[in-house]
C-alpha cells in the first residue's frame, strides 16, 4: 500500500493472493488492509491537505502534467501488468491506458480554469465575490474492468481541484492500481496526497471512509446497489458524493438505417472488454425488416472472434473477471432460450485449447428476446448481444427508456430530425447517435436514474471536487 509517502504492508502483515483470469495461475499477492490502514491513510490525506490546497493551480498542474508524461513513456509496461490481471487484449490495454492519461493531461489544465467571480449588489457598500475551494479529503473506490483510466479519472480531478484523496481499488486489479501509484511517486506529488489501500474484503475501507468526518467527498465506479449503499451512508455527515454505477444500454436501429454499418458498430462496442463496461449494449432493438442483413453481418463478425490470453495480438475475447461472472451471464443465457430465444451463435462457455484455466463465455448472439426474460432487465457484464425485434418505431422511445437505469444509449439513423427526437427524448447521461465511442477526458460521463450521481470528466470533473464559497463585503 501507499500512504503517506511511503510503500507499506498491512498492519495487521496479512496479504491476499491475486490471480490471472486467463489462466488461473497466481501472479502475485498484494497487502490485505483493514479499517486501520483506511485510517492511517485518511491522517496522512488529512495533514498533507493544507499545503497541497494552498499551492497554485499551475503548481498542482505540474505534478500531473509530469505524471501524464510519465504514463506515456510506460505505457507498454502498464498495459502489460493490465493483461495479466485483467484479461484483456493488449492493444485494448493499450488504449485504456492512453485514456487513462488523458485525464491526467486534461486536468492539469482545467485545474488553471476554476474561476470565481463577482455579483453586482443592490447596495452601493456591498460588494459580492464567490470563490471556489477545494472539498477536502476524498475517498475513491474504483472498479476492476478499467483499472487504470477509472482511477485517473477520479484522482487528476480531485488533485487538481486542490483536494488529496485516499484510493481503494478492485481487490481483482491492485496491482494495475500500484503501478499508477508509482507513477505518482515518481512524479514527485508530496507524500500524504494520494494514498493507495488494498484490501481483499472492500466493507471495512469502505466503513472508514465513512465514518471518519474528515472525509467530506466519495467518489464510486461499480455496482447500484453498492452506490446506494455507499449514498446512504454518506447522508450521515452529508458527505457530498459521486457515483458511477450500472447500465442497460439500449442500441436502437431504426427503420431507416444501415444494417449492415449499425451491425458493425454494434460488433466492436458490445464485444469491447468482453462486454464488461458499463455503457455495454444491454438492449439490441431492431426492425423485423432489416432483422435478415443485421444477424447475417454481426454473424460474420462474432464467428471471427477469437478468444484466449490478451497477449496473442490475434484474440479479441478475453476473459470474464472470475466465475460467479460466467455463472451469472450462462443463467441468464439458459433462461432466455427456455423462453423462447433463439441462440445465433455461442451460448456456452469456452473449455478447448487451455481455455478451461481461465473465465471464457463464448461471444453470444439470442435473437428474439422479449421482456419475460432475465436478460431484458438485468445488466449482464458479458459478451451476450440480446436482440428484440420491433415492428413500430413510434414505441422505440418508450421501450428503450423502460428501465431503472439511465447510463449510456446509441442509435443508428440517418435522419436528422429522428436523431434529435432520441437524442432528446432517450432518459439516458451518454447518447451516441450513430457512434459507438461517445467518451473522452473532455467529454462529462456519467448517468442519470439509477446509473448514478454526478459527472466525470470535462469542466463538471472538477466541479464535483469543488465547493461554492460566497463573501459579502461591506465597504
Amino acid at each position: 500500500m501507499f500512504i503517506a509517502g511511503q510503500w507499506t504492508d498491512a498492519e495487521s502483515n496479512r496479504v491476499f493472493d491475486v490471480f490471472n483470469p486467463a489462466n488461473g495461475e497466481k501472479i502475485g499477492e498484494v497487502p490485505d488492509g483493514n479499517h486501520r490502514d483506511a485510517a492511517r491513510a485518511i491522517d496522512a490525506a488529512h495533514d498533507a491537505l493544507p499545503a497541497w490546497s494552498r499551492l497554485s493551480a499551475y503548481q498542482r498542474s505540474s505534478y500531473l502534467y509530469g505524471a501524464y508524461q510519465l504514463m506515456m513513456d510506460q505505457k507498454e509496461q502498464l498495459a502489460q501488468v493490465m493483461t495479466e490481471e485483467q484479461g484483456k487484449p493488449l492493444r485494448a490495454a493499450l488504449n485504456e491506458v492512453q485514456y487513462g492519461a488523458d485525464f491526467l493531461l486534461w486536468f492539469a489544465e482545467e485545474g488553471k480554469r476554476v474561476y470565481g467571480r463577482t455579483i453586482p449588489s443592490a447596495r452601493t457598500d456591498q460588494r459580492f465575490i464567490v470563490l471556489r475551494q477545494p472539498v477536502g479529503v476524498v475517498g475513491a473506490i474504483t472498479p476492476w474492468n478499467y483499472p487504470i483510466s477509472m482511477i485517473t479519472r477520479k484522482v487528476a480531478p480531485a488533485l487538481a481541484a486542490g483536494c488529496t484523496i485516499v484510493l481503494k481499488p478492485a481487490q481483482d486489479t491492485p496491482f494495475c492500481a500500484r503501478s499508477v501509484f508509482e507513477v505518482f511517486e515518481k512524479a514527485g506529488v508530496p507524500p500524504g496526497v494520494a494514498n493507495l489501500v488494498t484490501a481483499l474484503a472492500p466493507e471495512p475501507i469502505g466503513e472508514a471512509l465513512l465514518e471518519d468526518n474528515r472525509v467530506r467527498k466519495l467518489t464510486f465506479t461499480g455496482s447500484t446497489p453498492v452506490g446506494k449503499m455507499l449514498a446512504r451512508g454518506a447522508a450521515k455527515q452529508m458527505k457530498r458524493v459521486s457515483l458511477e454505477l450500472g447500465g442497460h444500454a439500449p442500441f436502437i436501429v431504426c427503420r431507416d438505417a444501415d444494417p449492415v454499418h449499425a451491425a458493425k458498430g454494434l460488433a466492436l462496442v458490445k464485444f469491447l472488454n468482453t462486454g464488461q463496461a458499463c455503457i455495454s449494449p444491454n438492449r439490441i432493438f431492431v426492425h423485423t425488416d432489416m432483422i435478415g442483413p443485421f444477424i447475417s453481418e454481426l454473424s460474420k463478425r462474432v464467428s471471427a472472434m477469437r478468444a484466449g490470453s490478451g497477449f496473442d495480438p490475434a484474440v479479441r475475447i478475453g476473459p470474464l473477471v472470475n466465475e460467479a461472472a460466467l455463472g451469472k451471464i450462462d443463467r441468464q443465457v439458459r433462461d432466455a432460450i427456455e423462453k423462447g430465444a433463439q441462440l445465433i451463435a455461442g451460448g456456452r462457455r469456452l473449455i478447448e485449447n487451455g481455455l478451461e484455466r481461465g473465465h471464457f463465455y463464448a461471444p453470444t448472439i439470442l435473437n428474439q428476446v422479449t421482456a419475460d426474460m432475465a436478460i431484458y432487465r438485468e445488466e449482464t457484464f458479458g459478451p451476450v448481444a440480446p436482440i428484440i425485434l420491433y415492428d413500430d418505431e413510434d414505441e422505440l422511445l418508450a421501450m428503450a427508456n423502460d428501465t431503472d437505469y439511465g447510463l449510456a444509449a446509441y442509435v443508428y439513423t440517418r435522419d436528422l430530425q429522428t436523431a434529435f427526437k432520441f437524442f432528446e427524448g432517450l432518459h439516458f447521461g451518454i447518447v451516441g447517435i450513430n457512434d459507438i465511442n461517445p467518451t473522452s477526458a473532455a467529454a462529462p460521463f456519467g448517468g442519470m436514474k439509477e446509473s448514478g450521481l454526478g459527472r466525470e470528466g470535462a469542466i463538471e470533473g472538477i466541479e464535483e471536487y469543488l465547493e461554492t464559497k460566497l463573501g459579502g463585503f461591506s465597504i
